[in-house]
C-alpha cells in the first residue's frame, strides 16, 4: 500500500496528541509501518499543534510534504486554514467549526479572518461540524475531538469495530464510554 498521509492541527489544549496516538494505534494494528511526528510542540494552551501520522507499507520519514496530505483533521478554523495548502486535490478536510483567537488577535495586532470554512469550501473538499456543540449534548466538552476523529475515521481504511478497540485501550478507563460514544456521533454523521 502507498503511504497514506494524516495530519492533525489544532490549539494546546485540544486533544491532538491522544487523537494522533489513537490513528497511530489503529494504523499499527493493521500491520502497517507508522511514523508520527509533532511539529510545533506549543502544547501550552493557545500555540499551535501540528502532528503528522503516516501509514504504509514502508515509511521512510515522519515528515509530510506540502500538498501530499490525504486527510487533515482540524480542531479550530483557523487551524484549519492556516495548513491547508498541505492537502493534496483529492484530500479531505475535517474541520471543527471553532473559533479561538491566537495571541495576536487577542491583544488586537490581527484580526480573525471571516468566512474561513466558505473559503476552504472553494479549494478543497471540507466535512465541518460543531464538535463542541456536540459534546455538550454528550455532557463532556473535553470529547469533541473524538467526535471530529470519528468523522475523519468514516473516510479510512478500518472498521468501526477497530476503532472502538483502539480508542478502548488507548483513552483514560473511566472515560471509555463518553469517547466511543462521541466517536459513533462523529462516524455516523456524514458517511
Amino acid at each position: 500500500m502507498a503511504t497514506k498521509n494524516i495530519m492533525i492541527v489544532g490549539v494546546g489544549g485540544q486533544g491532538t496528541l491522544l487523537t494522533s496516538r489513537i490513528l497511530g494505534g489503529i494504523t499499527m494494528n493493521a500491520g502497517y509501518d507508522v511514523k508520527l511526528s509533532e511539529v510545533h510542540g506549543m502544547a501550552q494552551r493557545g500555540g499551535s499543534v501540528v502532528t503528522f501520522v503516516r501509514y504504509g507499507d514502508k515509511v521512510t520519514e515522519p515528515i509530510v510534504e506540502v500538498g501530499q496530505v490525504d486527510v487533515l483533521i482540524a480542531f479550530e478554523r483557523l487551524e484549519a486554514m492556516r495548513y491547508s495548502h498541505f492537502l493534496k486535490k483529492t484530500g479531505i478536510l475535517i474541520v471543527n467549526n471553532q473559533r479561538i483567537d491566537p495571541m495576536p488577535v487577542v491583544i488586537g495586532n490581527a484580526v480573525y479572518p471571516e468566512n474561513i470554512i466558505e473559503d476552504l469550501k472553494k479549494e478543497h473538499k471540507v466535512l465541518s461540524v460543531d464538535a463542541m456543540d456536540e459534546a455538550k449534548k454528550l455532557g463532556n466538552t473535553k470529547v469533541f475531538n473524538i467526535i471530529v476523529l470519528g468523522i475523519a475515521a468514516a473516510h479510512m481504511d478500518f472498521t468501526k469495530e477497530d476503532w472502538l478497540t483502539v480508542i478502548e485501550n488507548t483513552v483514560p478507563t473511566k472515560t471509555i464510554d463518553i469517547n466511543k460514544k462521541a466517536f459513533l456521533i462523529g462516524y455516523e454523521m456524514h458517511q
